[in-house]
């Protein structure tokens, strides 16, 4: 049987952690630390959970099942169409594209720029090159692994450990105190804060990147695609634990010296200006325009290769073009209009995403069972949409009033009961059923 090389699998490995580390990976462990303070480390093993985790066993999930489709199908056809679907177009052009694009400009470019300069001119000026490189990079998905794994990804890394070293000969300061809910409750909110990276959801998308960049590596056999996969997902889930952890320190260490700040880009920029003076907003805008130029290739890809398997009058690369065009449009309306739907739309699709993928990593002993999946993500996803609902101020009467009343509301968190009560109603009738027809096979023999 045909293997990777191990040269081979480290850089698929490195495409895979780029593909992950967006602008909101780099900025959310220093926020969220920063507010953290002296319980840091608490609500940063939370956020593993959910921000390295399970994007993880998304990948390994994805790989095992053939794809998002083939996995979301288990739940029921219907359901694996609107799914998949809604998941591509929110991680995709509606959310997760136009947000790469916007958010480098908003939070490292925009604040340096004089004032007699348009925001909205520069802008647009920023995300077409952008995109422009974006649209390149995606058009040839097959080089993805020597483009990122050799270039991009080594030097998003390199600059993040000059912050690193810097850091170091220059001492930022002791951490602060915790404040908020980070005080409160820091272990819940860690699990939640690593929903805002959407890696997760992400994760559902990324399979057919690696499955294609790895059979570009002359590897056909399915089962070497699997262990393929999780290999990477490994390598790609210990570099971004090392990373949210260096920069949680930096974050934790800016909230003593600096003390709170309206987002993690300030939080950054206090760090590199301190740090490194005026340059470091040089290395700031690198750092942030690498990170964000990097997901949204992978996102551009996997949109582009899902869609164009819908319909074969649209081809992957005009996919490309017009999911390019369509995402630089979007982000030209801003970054506050995109983060105000992000955080609903993620609160209602997390949970789903993290049960199915629970549910695959569970199959060897659930076998496929449609009676489990269903019932799963049926008590996960009503409860989990009518949260998202209410959060934008739509209440459904006394459905928004029971749910309000399930464990761990208050926490963000009313999905989990439900889900777990689902998965086990599920496994009762599965072996119910199994038991029936088993007793009735025996009767059957007894009889004849």
């Amino acid at each position: 049987m045909e293997k990777l090389s191990k040269r081979d699998l480290i850089l698929i490995g490195l495409m895979l952690f780029s593909l992950f580390f967006g602008a909101g990976n780099l900025i959310f462990p220093p926020f969220m630390a920063e507010a953290a303070g002296e319980n840091t480390w608490i609500v940063t093993s939370s956020f593993f959970i959910t921000a390295v985790g399970f994007p993880v066993l998304g990948v390994v999930a994805v790989a095992k099942s053939g794809g998002l489709t083939n996995l979301s199908r288990r739940v029921n056809p219907l359901f694996a169409t609107v799914f998949t679907i809604l998941v591509y177009l929110s991680i995709g052009p509606c959310l997760g594209i136009p947000r790469a694009g916007s958010l480098p400009f908003e939070m490292a470019v925009a604040p340096y720029l004089p004032e007699n300069i348009s925001i909205a001119l520069a802008l647009f000026i920023y995300t077409f090159i952008f995109f422009a490189i974006a649209y390149w990079l995606s058009l040839s998905p097959s080089k993805l692994v020597d483009r990122m794994g050799k270039v991009l990804t080594p030097a998003l890394l390199i600059l993040i450990l000059i912050m690193v070293i810097g850091s170091i000969i220059k001492p930022i300061g002791g951490y602060g105190a915790a404040t908020g809910d980070y005080a409160t409750s820091p272990f819940v909110k860690g699990f939640l804060d690593g929903y805002l990276t959407m890696d997760t959801i992400a994760a559902l998308n990324f399979g057919i990147v690696i499955a294609v960049a790895i059979k570009s590596k002359g590897i056909n056999d399915e089962k070497e695609i699997v262990n393929t996969s999780i290999k990477a997902g490994i390598i790609a889930g210990i570099l971004l634990a090392v990373i949210y952890a260096l920069l949680a320190h930096l974050g934790a260490a800016s909230g003593g010296r600096f003390g709170a700040t309206e987002n993690g880009a300030q939080t950054l920029t206090n760090i590199t200006t301190y740090i490194f003076g005026k340059p470091g907003a040089i290395l700031l805008a690198l750092i942030f325009t690498l990170a964000c130029l990097t997901t949204c290739v992978g996102l551009i890809t996997s949109c582009s290769q899902y869609f164009s398997t819908l319909t074969e009058k649209i081809s992957y690369k005009n996919w490309v073009r017009i999911l390019t065009i369509f995402s630089m449009t979007f982000a030209n309306m801003g970054l506050t209009k995109i983060l105000s739907v992000t955080v609903p739309v993620l609160n209602a699709i997390y949970p789903v995403a993290i049960m199915l993928i629970i549910l695959a990593m569970m199959d060897n002993i659930l076998k496929g069972s449609s009676v489990v999946y269903k019932l799963t993500i049926l008590f996960t996803g009503v409860i989990s949409v009518v949260d998202a609902l209410g959060q934008v101020g739509l209440t459904l009467g006394f459905v928004t009033s029971f749910i309000s009343k399930l464990p761990f509301y208050k926490e963000g968190l009313a999905w989990i009961i439900p889900a777990i009560v689902g998965m086990i109603l599920g496994v009762c009738i599965k072996f119910a059923k199994e038991s029936f027809n088993s007793n009735k096979v025996l009767s059957d023999k007894a009889s004849n």
